[in-house]
């Protein structure tokens, strides 16, 4: 067996017995099923590899052994257990820890595909891209004498990664140019912020998005909110955040809960109790108003499920996600890791987040969901749920993420908006005026700028009929200020501009008298009940 086969095939065989140890690999536990021996892993592992042999020796191609194990294995024997156990190989696992560290070596901007390119979005402000002069619509079309044609996003992204001090030679095509510029760019660290924007949306209310959590999500938030000075009151975005690092969300909830409150709770099979509680707690009382959707899981679902037990704020948008099992990544050889499912969450009020899955495939359980969740011809089924109640006695329900307090469907894009999305109209022409115009922070898109903009529009062959535009003129506005500022002041002033405009956003602010009654309410009826059993006749 050649010496590459042999090392997949000690990684495989490590998490069989990881998995094997644990219970959880071949066979189910519980009542009536016997658990699983060393023999019982002892003969799967002389199976499996009697099986590996046959197909290395026979198969009617030459086997590529990473492939077979990293690729499917062990993906196949851990998507039989529940959908996040998971898997990675060497160049996953250092990107899963890239991740959770919220830094890497590299330049420092954002490129995405754009006109069949892949370019510059924006450069980070005060990054080496930055500081080199490298700009926002430059066309990458080499790095280190790589040319980058037919390239994805992320193989050029990867090229422009390296260690800390180190030189890449990065070729940009720019308008007005006729020949590539070549730019020599030193590596250095990368900060990758979880809370990339947070302002004062209007006089005393503050507005934070979290995008995930990370090794410094907390420390950001605490910095974030401090920045924002004495608020009257705080959305508190965490849309389309997939979760991320547990301590990190519990860290995050202790900015807005009581001393002492219980955030969240885990244990599985094998894996013991244990409550996390606010550790310092805040003595703040204002209005909150937390935005979640479909795509906020995991440890945002935490954060979120615990104001809500608690009666901390007012949760509003679409039901979460609904991931509420633990993983426990274990480092493997070979610079692998397997995320195990090891124990369930529960909200305060002991609802379990995790959406059931049984019968659903993977692809259904990510992608497919009911946008309606718990419905049946448009009648809500709550009957089948679990039950709980919050702090002051107010009904919720468990077994399916957070459903929130007040629904706000997502606000999808019509067919004239994604014309222009799909055709890059706002980035073409944010190129192009800032070639031409000096952008201020009090720019404005006036009657002016949307002639120039209708003109480009033409001159691109795009066409559309003008009721459209004047039904979607307020969001053509936002869209081309939100990238025209990108350019002119970074990713998140761009992002600030959009939340200035997001319709859920300002439905949020309208909702801020909402979230304070529910606070004074929940106080008033928690200091009844406690009231009432101070003074209640003891037997």
């Amino acid at each position: 067996m050649a010496g590459r086969s042999r090392r997949s095939l000690v990684v495989v065989f490590f998490v069989i017995l990881t998995c094997g140890f644990l219970g959880v690999v071949f066979g189910r536990t519980g009542a009536g099923a016997p658990a699983t021996t060393d023999a019982n892993v002892d003969e799967s592992l002389r199976n499996f590899s009697q099986v590996y042999s046959i197909v290395e020796q026979n198969y009617a191609e030459k086997l590529d052994a990473d492939k077979a194990i990293y690729d499917g294995a062990i993906p196949g024997m851990l998507r039989v257990l529940d959908p996040h156990s998971n898997f990675f190989d060497p160049k996953q696992y250092s990107g899963l820890q890239e991740e959770q560290r919220g830094r890497y070596y590299g330049v420092g901007m954002q490129v995405g595909p754009r006109n069949n390119r892949v370019i510059v979005i924006a450069p980070f402000a005060g990054a080496p891209a930055y500081r080199a002069g490298i700009r926002p619509g430059d066309i990458i079309v080499g790095v280190d004498g790589k040319n980058t044609e037919n390239m994805t996003t992320s193989e050029v992204a990867d090229l422009l990664k390296g260690p800390k001090g180190t030189t890449v030679r990065i070729s940009i095509l720019r308008d007005g140019n006729n020949k590539p510029v070549e730019f020599a760019v030193v590596r250095d660290e990368i900060p990758r912020y979880s809370v990339d924007v947070h302002f004062v949306i209007r006089p005393g209310i503050g507005y934070l998005h979290i995008n995930n959590f990370q090794e410094t999500t907390e420390q950001e938030t605490a910095e974030a909110l401090e920045q924002m000075g004495d608020l009257k009151g705080l959305i508190l975005d965490l849309r389309n955040n997939p979760g991320g690092l547990l301590n990190e969300g519990v860290g995050v909830a202790d900015k807005f809960l009581k001393k002492g409150q219980v955030i969240v709770s885990h244990h599985g099979r094998n894996s013991p109790e244990k409550v996390y509680r606010a550790a310092h707690g805040s003595t703040k009382d204002y209005p909150i108003v937390v935005l979640v959707n479909h795509g906020t899981a995991s440890a945002a679902e935490i954060v979120s499920g615990a104001i809500q037990d608690h009666d901390r704020g007012l949760i509003a948008g679409e039901n979460t996600f609904g991931k509420g099992l633990v993983q426990t990544v274990y480092r493997l050889s070979e610079n692998t890791g397997l995320a195990l499912t090891t124990a369930k969450y529960y909200t305060p009020s002991g609802r379990l987040i995790q959406r059931d899955y049984t019968g659903v495939s993977l692809y259904d359980y990510y992608y497919n969901r009911n946008q309606d969740d718990y419905a049946i011809n448009g009648v809500k089924e709550d009957a089948n749920r679990e039950v709980k109640l919050t702090d002051s006695g107010r009904t919720v329900y468990g077994g399916g993420g957070i459903t929130p307090d007040v629904k706000i469907a997502a606000i999808k894009a019509n067919k004239f908006q994604e014309d222009l999305l799909r055709k890059y109209a706002f980035f073409n022409f944010a190129k192009k005026y800032a070639q031409t115009h000096k952008i201020g922070r009090d720019f404005v898109v006036d009657d002016a700028v949307m002639k120039e903009f209708r003109a480009l529009l033409a001159e691109s062959k795009l066409t559309y009929d003008e009721k459209d535009m004047t039904a979607n003129l307020e969001w053509v506005r936002a869209a081309i200020k939100s990238e025209l500022f990108v350019g002119a002041f970074g990713q998140q002033e761009g992002m600030r501009v959009q939340a200035e405009t997001d319709p859920t956003v300002l439905k949020a602010l309208d909702l801020m008298p909402k979230a304070k009654e529910l606070t004074e309410n929940a106080r008033r009826t928690i200091a009844e009940h406690n009231q009432a059993r101070l003074t209640a006749p003891k037997n």
